[in-house]
């Protein structure tokens, strides 16, 4: 019997290695020649967590109720970022392009358009996600990341949180940071060779 079962989340969140040249035009796909896919199961690995759900019955959707009930998911809002709805949009874009760490989950679910989130591999190596509607993402705290619209210049987004929003983010370096030190040693094991010193 085959069990060749397609990941349902594959359709609204793939993710690949960025190739070298990923500051030119941030709002790019930038895949490596050839194409080098990482697979959901491997984000998994990072901490990186990820659903499909139903964004045009995102109020009624019992999927998402369930997940919001059992991850502490309280507060939550909708931001849609674009031209028009979004202040001061280019300047915003480039802000969220930075290299940063929150000392809290980022959870972020896609209702509508797309966008890329861009988080380091073990190696420190640059992973592009791109999330398209339906896709909801759960970063967790102590991870580098950063996002981007992409070329659609539009992505409505549900952001959710466990109590207040906290919104601060800690540009690159902040490994002193406990939320970083608990990522660190909670995710990163040896590395081929080398163990990395999570107290660095």
């Amino acid at each position: 019997m085959g069990e060749a079962v397609k990941d349902q989340r594959e359709e609204v969140i793939q993710a690949w290695y960025l190739d070298d040249n990923y500051d030119e035009g941030q709002k790019l796909p930038h895949h490596k020649d050839p194409k080098e896919f990482v697979t959901l199961d491997k984000l998994a690995e990072l901490g990186v967590l990820s659903w499909r759900l139903d964004a045009d019955n995102y109020e009624n959707d019992e999927k998402l109720k369930k997940i919001r009930e059992s991850r502490g998911y309280s507060y939550m809002d909708i931001c849609e970022v674009c031209p028009g709805k979004l202040p001061n949009y280019e300047a915003k874009v480039k802000m969220f392009f930075e290299e940063h760490l929150h000392i809290d989950e980022e959870i972020r679910y896609c209702l509508a358009g797309s966008g890329y989130f861009d988080v380091r591999d073990l190696n420190d190596v640059w992973i592009r996600v791109w999330v398209k509607k339906g896709g909801m993402i759960v970063f967790p705290a102590g991870i580098y990341h950063r996002f981007t619209v992409d070329t659609g210049n539009y992505m409505k987004a549900m952001r959710l949180f466990v109590g207040g929003p906290v919104w601060t983010p800690y540009n690159r370096p902040h490994d002193h940071l406990p939320a970083r030190k608990a990522y660190m040693d909670t995710f990163v094991k040896v590395l081929g060779d080398r163990t990395i010193d999570a107290s660095a």
